[in-house]
């Protein structure tokens, strides 16, 4: 792909021209010459400057999306010629929560890589804004997630429904509200753990026009205690204070043998739609589509129907 879009992307995604260099192995002088020089190029401000780093105008935006998805075409293409060189037939490039992995995903590769005993697997665990980064990025060709709300249409993805959870509250045994029905009040009056992170490079995936409300949500870091991208860490922390873990309910034989208890709840809990999230240009492909299918009957099997 051009060099000076790969440059771009490597500044969209550092947020500083310093951090970007370091990560090209340029010099800083030489990045800033030649992101003017694409600005000048494009005829359009890139990116507004300031001494914290550098942000994307609506322009940079523009672009960043479609220099992604050249770049995604480009690697895609050279993975798939390497694929053919290498004999290579029918490998997964898969995203997912731990909960899917741990539910349903993890038999379903075993059972895929026995039937293609020569099929690379690379499975990625993440938070669902994660994932997405990396969809976007070519590293996985789809991933299993909670529905995103506010998600800009200008990101190119497709999103196929599997089923709908609800968000539980997990405790230690033996914490105060355990035993008995609660309401959310009354289990919002202690700690809140989440095993998610959230990102600020995160926030260009939502539709420009309700991302303020969308960022005093999801990016507000007040509502919660503690966070972390590592659910053994959320485990772990609930285990030995008195917080409360928010986590999809179809993981509750799960935490239960490791310890932690559901909280009953007195009122009607948050749901949400999980399903597969998959890029609309590779929509179509049969290897894409038997693979939507083999994930959709796995799925079916162990969790609640739509």
């Amino acid at each position: 792909m051009d060099k000076l879009l790969t440059q771009f992307l490597a500044v969209a995604d550092a947020g500083t021209l310093s951090g970007a260099a370091t990560a090209l192995f340029i010099t800083q002088p030489t990045l800033t010459f030649n992101m003017r020089k694409l600005e000048q190029t494009i005829g359009a401000p890139l990116f507004e400057r300031s001494s914290r780093g550098v942000r994307l105008t609506r322009y940079g935006e523009t672009l960043y999306e479609n220099a992604r998805l050249m770049q995604r075409l480009y690697d895609n293409t050279l993975t798939a010629i390497g694929d053919q060189q290498r004999g290579i037939d029918k490998g997964l490039s898969i995203g997912t929560g731990y909960s899917w992995w741990t539910m349903f995903l993890k038999d379903m590769v075993i059972a895929y890589q026995a039937e293609f005993p020569r099929a690379p697997v690379q499975v990625s665990l993440g938070n669902q804004l994660r994932l997405m980064d990396q969809l976007l990025s070519g590293d996985i060709s789809m991933f299993l997630a909670h529905q995103i709300d506010a998600l800009s249409s200008a990101i190119g993805v497709d999103f196929v429904p599997l089923t709908r959870v609800y968000n539980a509250f997990f405790v230690r045994e033996g914490h105060p509200i355990s035993g008995e029905p609660r309401h959310q009040s009354e289990v919002e009056a202690f700690p809140i753990v989440i095993s998610s992170l959230a990102e600020s490079r995160h926030e260009r995936f939502f539709d420009p026009s309700r991302r303020r409300a969308r960022v005093e949500t999801v990016f507000d870091r007040a509502t919660y205690l503690f966070r972390s991208n590592s659910l053994a860490a959320c485990i772990d922390y609930t285990l030995a204070t008195d917080a409360v873990l928010v986590h999809t309910h179809v993981m509750r034989n799960e935490f239960e043998r490791r310890g932690l208890v559901e909280i009953e709840q007195l009122d009607d809990p948050r749901r949400a739609v999980t399903g597969i999230y998959v890029l609309q240009e590779r929509r179509g492909e049969p290897r894409v589509e038997e693979l939507i299918e083999r994930i959709a009957a796995a799925a079916h099997a162990v969790l609640p129907p739509l």
